[in-house]
């Protein structure tokens, strides 16, 4: 019996030491060490950038607010008495976070039945979809990252109703994001990425 145990115990050890898929790069405040630790990171956002016109720095600054650049990130359980799990707090899902409803949308509209939202190709092309729909149904440019941000977490029928304004936490990760956007397109001309 103890042999298993101690099986077991080494198990967990090794397993606690690997990297799991999906992880987040080592250094997310340094868009040149993100894109050279993960190469498809650059072909998908450049192939967004070439296909849909959306920067790469704003995509990445987006996906670092929503995702932090982890593949199957969820949003947190909700809890009863602090201890009962009784679901997540919204259906958000990968890197770009969306939400199975509008993931639906993207599939029926552009990304086909077998786009997942764990795959870096397929979530950075639903980010280039969806704002630029935001454009179409809101007036906000592509290179608006804060307002483009809003429209994202709200939703463009939110963002068009406004009710972003009375969340003062979302105006303030808004301008984080653009703050984030405007060091990420400076880290990437530096590094020659664009």
């Amino acid at each position: 019996m103890s042999i298993f145990f101690r099986t077991l115990g080494l198990l967990l050890i090794l397993g606690s030491c690997s990297t799991r898929y999906g992880d987040a790069p080592r250094n997310l405040d340094n868009a040149c060490s993100i894109l050279d630790e993960r190469p498809r990171y650059e072909r998908a956002f450049k192939r967004v950038e070439r296909d849909w016109g959306v920067p790469m720095p704003i995509l990445m600054a987006i996906i670092y607010q929503e995702s932090k650049f982890i593949s199957d990130n969820r949003p947190p359980h909700r809890y009863v008495l602090g201890v009962i799990p009784t679901g997540r707090q919204s259906s958000a899902l990968g890197y770009s976070q969306a939400l199975n409803g509008t993931w639906a949308e993207y599939q029926r509209e552009e990304g086909g039945r077998g786009a997942d939202r764990t795959d870096i190709f397929d979530a950075a092309d639903f980010m280039g979809w969806y704002m630029n729909l935001t454009v179409e149904e809101t007036g906000v440019a592509l290179n608006d990252t804060r307002n483009q941000y809003l429209a994202y977490h709200d939703g463009r029928a939110g963002f068009n109703r406004g009710t972003w304004r009375s969340k003062r936490w979302l105006i303030r990760i808004a301008s984080e994001v653009e703050a984030r956007a405007v060091l990420y397109d400076t880290q990437l001309r530096r590094c020659g990425k664009i």
